[in-house]
This record gives structure tokens, sequence and C-alpha cells, in this order.
């Protein structure tokens, strides 16, 4: 029976190792499917304090994982396919093993909802995001589109704004769903341009390794048109990673992760969720490596009661 076992290994993860290997807890962490998480699809890092040159997002990730192992984290490379309560705790299921920890540190992330283009694939970190503040910097100048039509897209567009000399939403649809103050702000901006009823099938310049245009399909008649662009943002949603206590503790409205006020704490003691499963408004890495630090502190402080 182990003290600490960290599930995902992205920003909140590492961090979680961090404090908890140097508070002699000895945790045990599973990278999962993705190791390092979405940052292992960014390119330059300009926002991640401590780095004035920036970093590119998979380097960030390795150093985090090296000052883990420095002070003792265990590392396994496999992912976790069951989790379930047990006397005294929990027991985690890979493909071949288990494993029984006292505390559970839960730190899946969330995934970005995509097209799902191969262009899409080749060209993300290369004009393609889904991160307007994470990215934004680097389309000075340039014509932008955004996809989507919830409150998300228009926050995205509206951030954009501040760099890109254009930038169009292209919605699917002929209204938004998003919310009217929402909309309003967008729809008032004098450059954000709307493209109705148009999805985007193709995303031009895997040649060029850089993003070039798009090709659109018109939802209505079916008719193609091409558009020359410099970076395409997808604010479709995220699908934070919950399918392992899906069905053993509370969740949002979202599917993301329910924590107490002021904690990382869940409706199941000894559970502990930091991270974009538990965040679904900030969603930076910064703001998850300190949910990672509250979860290890958390934990801690749980086991020390445990022992009393």
């Amino acid at each position: 029976m182990r003290d600490v076992i960290i599930i995902g290994s992205g920003p909140a993860g590492w961090t979680a190792a961090v404090y908890a290997a140097r508070a002699n807890l000895k945790p045990l962490l599973f990278e999962g499917d993705e190791p390092g998480g979405q940052l292992m699809t960014t390119t330059d890092v300009e926002n991640y304090p401590g780095f004035p040159e920036g970093i590119q997002g998979p380097e960030l990730m390795d150093v985090m994982k090296k000052q883990a192992a420095r002070f003792g984290t265990e590392v396994i490379s496999k992912h976790v396919k069951e989790l379930k309560k047990i006397d005294g705790g929990f027991e985690i299921k890979t493909d071949a093993d288990a494993y029984q920890s006292k505390t559970i540190l839960l730190s899946t992330g969330a995934t970005a909802r995509r097209l799902g283009l191969e262009s899409e694939k080749k060209l993300y970190g290369k004009g393609v995001s889904a991160c307007a503040t994470c990215d934004g910097f680097f389309f000075k100048e340039k014509q932008v589109i955004v996809v989507g039509g919830g409150d998300s897209a228009m926050e995205e567009a509206n951030f954009l704004t501040r760099f890109a000399s254009k930038v169009y939403l292209v919605h699917r649809r002929d209204t938004f769903r998003a919310s009217k103050i929402m909309q309003d702000r967008a729809l008032s901006n004098p450059k954000i341009e709307v493209i109705w009823n148009k999805e985007v099938v193709e995303i031009l310049g895997v040649e060029e390794d850089k993003v070039t245009g798009v090709k659109m399909k018109d939802t209505v008649t079916g008719e193609e048109s091409e558009m020359n662009i410099g970076g395409l943002f997808t604010a479709i949603g995220h699908i934070p990673n919950t399918g392992l206590v899906q069905d053993m503790l509370e969740l949002d409205e979202k599917n993301y992760v329910k924590t107490l006020p002021d904690s990382s704490k869940t409706t199941v003691p000894g559970l502990f969720a930091c991270g974009d499963v538990q965040d679904s408004i900030y969603r930076q890495a910064v703001t998850a490596a300190g949910t990672g630090c509250m979860a290890a502190l958390d934990a801690e402080r749980y086991l020390a009661d445990l022992e009393d």
C-alpha cells in the first residue's frame, strides 16, 4: 500500500510529484497514453515563468519530469485502465498489474476537441491551435480564423483581435449558441467578421509546413471555396478525461471533476484532482502546476491525519 499514486503527466502531475517526493511520500506516477499532455503539441511556450527566451512544450515537460525524478518519483509509462475504492485506500489496474495507494492524485487533463482533419493533425502547433491565450502572440498582423459558435469562440476571437489584423469567426450554422452578451461583444468588434453556414474541410499549407489557408464548404449549398489565412483556432470545446472516475465521484455539468472550494479535494476522501481535469476556466500550464502543488499538500495533510 503506497502513500501517493499520481495519474497523469502534464504540468499538474509533475508538480504534484515534485512536492510529494520532497515530502518523502515516494510517489508513483503513471504517464498514461499521452505523456506530457497538451503541451506536447505546443511549440513555443513563452508565458511560463522562469523562461525569458521561451521554451518548447515537450522540453518543458521533460525538465519537469527530470525534476520529479531527481527527488525520487517513480515513473511508469503505462495507462491506468481502472480505479476503484478499497479498504484503506484505492486500487488501480493497468493491462498487466495492480497497485494500491492510500491517496490518488488525478491529473488526467482534458483534450481539446478537434475538427478531425488529417491536415489539422499535421499543422497542429504550426498555425493551428486550440488556445488563443497560449498562442495569440505569434499571430501579430495576420488574418486568422476561429471555428466555433459558443462563448469560448467569442472569447477567443475577441482576444485574438489584440494581435491579428483580422479575425474571421467561422460557424456551420446561421445562429450562434453563445450567450447574448458574448455575441454582442464579438459582433460589435470591428476586427471580427462572421462567416455563416461554412465548415472547414481542409487546412492548406501542409507542404509549406505552416498554415496558408483553408478550404471551406457551404453547409447549405455544398459549394466549396478557398481562403488565404495565417492561422486557425478551434474553439469547439474541451473534453475532460474523467472516464476513470465518472461513476465514482461528483462531476459538474461539463463533466469536469468537482473540487471543494479552496482545495483539490473531491467528493471521495483521499482522492484529489488537479489540472485541466477539474479546471474548465483557465486551462493554463501555470494554473495546472499550481493546483498540482495544492493536491500534493492536501494529500500530505490527509495522510498525516490518517496517522493521527
